[in-house]
């Protein structure tokens, strides 16, 4: 029992992390029953991001079929190349290109938003800002040092970091986050609203069968509360005549 505390006390260390490593994410407010949503977001997923990251455990019918895209408009505005409604959403990206230019390997995206989760890509996706060190010219707030370029910086703008002074003496100093210091294509409402329906996109991706799982939930609920109910009828009965 005592090793069992102690292994439950550090799980939850990194809950106790100091202020300055505890990350303040934004509440990405999704709604998976939002089918125009998820429409955007899976079109803006593949113009967008899909030239470097894949959704390896999705096919293109699959989504098609969940958020009401026809065959015809999955053909003309998100099936590009050889692509064909059967396949995964791949792309032609080699391990070895992206460990040259990335420096690293590009991950996959199917599982992004429970990996991390539907906040922390929000909020990934609005924390870029200039960083002439880096080697794309950007940095990230939410993921220090990432090695990707910000894609879409032409309808978000140009955004600079807030900078704080270090807690301790002679530590590095903070960024506490972004400030907008050139407006994009998009209005920072207009930004918002297409990384929510991103974070959406993906959030289905991660579980497709989410909605239905929790339908059928209802139902599983309400058949083992009448389950219960005559459970405790028959043991009544059975009881009745024993005292």
């Amino acid at each position: 029992m005592r090793k069992l505390i102690i292994a439950t006390l550090f799980a939850l260390v990194p809950a106790a992390l100091p202020a300055s490593e505890a990350l303040h994410l934004e509440h990405a407010d999704i709604d998976l029953h939002d089918q125009a949503s998820l429409q955007r977001g899976a079109k803006y997923f593949v113009n967008y991001c899909m030239g470097c990251h894949s959704l390896q455990y999705m096919r293109y019918n699959r989504m098609a079929k969940d958020l009401g895209i026809d065959e015809v408009t999955l053909r003309e505005n998100l099936l590009f190349g050889d692509a064909k409604p059967g396949d995964l959403m791949t792309n032609a990206m080699r391990a070895e290109d992206a460990l040259k230019w990335f420096g690293t390997a590009v991950p996959d995206l199917t599982l992004a938003t429970r990996w991390r989760s539907p906040d922390w890509v929000y909020t990934y996706l609005k924390s870029f800002y200039l960083d002439d060190t880096r080697p794309y010219g950007v940095n990230n707030v939410v993921f220090p040092l990432v090695g990707m370029p910000h894609v879409l910086s032409d309808l978000q703008g140009k955004q600079e970091a807030i900078v704080e002074p270090p807690h301790e003496e002679g530590g590095e100093p903070i960024v506490a986050g972004v400030k907008l210091v050139e407006e994009g294509s998009l209005s920072p409402k207009e930004y918002d609203a297409v990384v929510r329906d991103i974070t959406a996109f993906l959030t289905y991706a991660g579980e497709p069968f989410k909605l239905e799982r929790q339908r059928l939930g209802v139902y599983v609920l309400l058949f083992l509360g009448v389950l219960f109910i005559l459970a405790y009828l028959l043991k009544k009965e059975y009881w009745k005549d024993v005292h």
